[in-house]
């Protein structure tokens, strides 16, 4: 792995950046206010490939993986526009199906997620189960050829918009009688699937949904790969998600910096512009030097997911998005610091970035559960848990 980026995937940055000025901040806050979704930017996005760029060119996509998928991301986040979708459809879902799903599967969705056509969800977290995956109660019983799919999620995003939501639930082991997990693809309409909107202080296009599944029928084509390989496939959508993370918090971060930096180099309250002094100079100088560190940390992480080293993919995923969320939060802090009272004011669109910065530390998985993984899984430190 080189540390700099080929020509190839630098032309891709470029080509997504333009994408990214030619809708920008005010078109997503736009939308989120009313109400709506970014289907424009989405729509061009998918016409120019960069929706499906890490799926495989036999299904329509791109032939790429993640490390291609998580620069498209970074860069419309970096124009302020960026599609949370993309973590959840192409990312997850579309990874799980192409990995692992029948070919029956690959042919009935990733064309579609690879144009934009179809979007998936992608539900694990529940009430009382949040950072604990094996306390995960949505059960799957067989009945006859088919599947009874019972449980609830929580914080669960566009599913309203969502053809269908690959949910994992448990199975029992005939041979231990313990529940494992499998993952499963439950159609929008399917009877006894149903979705309430959680009120969110967080602004944003893609609403959060509770779901609940009261014994949901799903035939036995809707389970995902082998019944016996449930938490590798699960980790395998797991690893991209963080990776996607990252580069939604690197964008953020790219946006908000640039702003305060534009804004440091004309605001002058006395002789020179604020920007020539180092207590408000040097900060922006340390968030630019943190996102730098987070996006190589990130790059690491896809290339060795797209080499075929989960494990290896497992520990940089989090360092990643770990590092990327901490960066991603002191960038926004320090930007609408530097602004002062105009960080606050909607014109200069840094306020919302606040709270939405949050998400990076928390989703999907805490700043905390990340320092547990890396304390027991690379330094060998004994669980408390």
């Amino acid at each position: 792995m080189s540390p700099i980026e080929s020509d190839e995937h630098q032309a891709l940055r470029a080509a997504v950046a333009a994408l990214g000025r030619k809708y920008g901040r005010d078109y997503l806050a736009g939308r989120a206010r009313e109400g709506g979704h970014p289907d424009e930017l989405w729509a061009d996005a998918a016409q120019l490939g960069y929706l499906g760029v890490n799926l495989p060119e036999e299904y329509g996509g791109g032939g790429g993986g993640i490390a291609e998928l998580s620069i498209v991301l970074e860069e419309l986040g970096a124009a302020g526009c960026p599609l949370l979708m993309m973590v959840v459809s192409p990312a997850i879902c579309g990874t799980v199906i192409a990995r692992f799903g029948t070919e029956s599967q690959k042919r009935e969705w990733l064309p579609g997620l690879a144009d934009g056509s179809r979007t998936m969800a992608f539900g694990i977290t529940e009430p009382d189960a949040g950072s604990n995956s094996h306390r995960i109660t949505t059960t799957a019983r067989r009945d006859g050829d088919d599947w009874l799919l019972t449980g609830r999620k929580v914080f669960i995003s566009g599913v309203d918009i969502a053809d269908a939501t690959l949910i994992v639930g448990r199975t029992e082991d005939s041979r231990t009688g313990r529940l494992k997990p499998c993952l499963f693809i439950v159609p929008r309409d399917a009877p006894g699937f149903g979705r309430s909107v959680i009120d969110m202080e967080l602004q944003a296009a893609e609403k959060q949904f509770e779901l609940t599944l009261d014994d949901v029928r799903l035939p036995a084509s809707a389970l995902v790969g082998d019944e016996d390989a449930g938490l590798l496939q699960l980790f395998a959508g797991l690893n991209p998600e963080r990776i996607m993370t990252a580069a939604f918090a690197i964008g953020m971060g790219r946006y908000a910096l640039a702003k305060a930096v534009d804004y440091a180099k004309t605001r002058q309250v006395w002789k020179d512009p604020i920007g020539a002094h180092q207590a408000v100079a040097h900060p922006l100088a340390a968030a630019h030097v943190d996102l730098e560190l987070a996006r190589l940390m990130m790059q690491k992480a896809a290339h060795l997911y797209d080499t075929g080293d989960d494990m290896g993919a497992g520990e940089a995923a989090n360092m990643a998005k770990y590092a990327a969320g901490e960066a991603c939060v002191k960038a926004v802090d320090q930007s609408v610091h530097t602004l002062g009272g105009n960080g606050l004011t909607r014109a200069y669109g840094l306020a919302s970035l606040i709270t939405a910065s949050r998400v990076a530390r928390i989703a999907p998985v805490s700043r905390e559960m990340i320092l547990n993984f890396i304390s027991h899984q690379t330094l060998g430190l004994p669980k408390s848990y």
